[in-house]
């Protein structure tokens, strides 16, 4: 190797450095030790020490198959994912549409106004979703009363609603995922739709045949993203449905029971099998999205 190219490798080598002592510090040695954990009945209320790390085995990972939350837990998680990716991937795009208008006016100020929630910290904003969706005094059950509809739904008090609340707190915040398909809009030619319209094309198959296909890896982007959040939604269940996941355990998602496991009762060896499932459950699923949904998938530069 050259002098110049050894210069160069080591220039690369300390501008990556500050990645690569956070990735090895705070990401790959605490997989590794929640795996060492997994197989230890370390309990949190005991000393840091090695005295108190007795081995297992596999217990912890046939603690699984009793546990009677295993299935509740991951039933809430995917019921919160399957309403809400779609969700997640609708209406930012119908706001992206909106946004990227020619006829509306002050595009900006909307785009702002659409982006605003992003910027509000995740714990302010479930207080005041929270507020704005309550039984007696939110604003929108008082706008449904108004309307003339006596009973209306219970939000956060009712079991059918609670998980669903959940979702529309989570559309409120998709200015990232807006901005986002918005820069994929822009970036689709003007000369496709030109030349549609001139075969005589109408909006709607403009849409499918132009819009969605240029705009799928963004699509696909933001459905893998969506995936992975889903799977670590923690946050504002815990902030409104507290440990147990109320009401009736409808809130209560399996990072939440993770949670629980860990530093509710504090056992750190159960908590870290838990981890570890939360692990391999969103490696799977991302996995099988890469291998079916990238078939869907087209790329100008290269083979869809």
């Amino acid at each position: 190797m050259s002098g110049r190219a050894s210069r160069e490798r080591n220039w690369g080598l300390l501008m990556l450095s500050p990645w690569l002592v956070g990735f090895f510090a705070f990401q790959l040695l605490p997989i590794v030790f929640t795996v060492l954990l997994s197989f230890t009945d370390y309990h949190g209320t005991s000393e840091f020490k090695l005295g108190n790390f007795n081995f297992v085995g596999f217990e912890n990972y046939l603690r699984l198959v009793t546990d009677p939350l295993i299935l509740p837990t991951m039933g809430v998680t995917l019921k919160f994912a399957l309403i809400g990716i779609p969700l997640g991937l609708v209406i930012p795009l119908l706001f992206a549409l909106l946004v990227n208008s020619k006829h509306l006016i002050a595009s900006s100020a909307f785009r702002t106004f659409f982006f605003l929630p992003t910027v509000i910290p995740i714990v302010a904003g479930t207080i005041i979703f929270n507020g704005v969706l309550n039984a007696q005094s939110g604003w929108i059950n008082l706008s449904l009363k108004a309307l003339g509809i006596s009973d209306p739904p219970r939000w956060f008090s009712d079991p059918l609603w609670a998980g669903f609340a959940l979702n529309l707190l989570a559309v409120w915040g998709l200015g990232n995922a807006m901005i986002i398909l918005l820069a994929g809009l822009q970036g689709i030619p003007t000369e496709l739709y030109e030349a549609a319209t001139i075969d005589g094309a109408n909006g709607v198959q403009r849409f499918f045949s132009i819009t969605i296909p240029m705009l799928s890896p963004v699509i696909f982007y933001n459905v893998t993203i969506g995936v992975i959040v889903a799977f670590q939604y923690f946050v504002p269940a815990l902030l409104i449905g507290q440990r147990n996941g109320d009401p009736q355990g409808s809130l209560l998602f399996f990072p939440l029971h993770f949670y629980r496991q860990a530093f509710v009762f504090s056992e750190m060896g159960y908590a870290s099998v838990l981890a570890l499932v939360i692990f391999v459950v969103t490696m799977i699923s991302t996995g099988l999205l890469f291998f079916f949904g990238q078939r869907l998938v087209y790329y100008a530069g290269g083979e869809s």
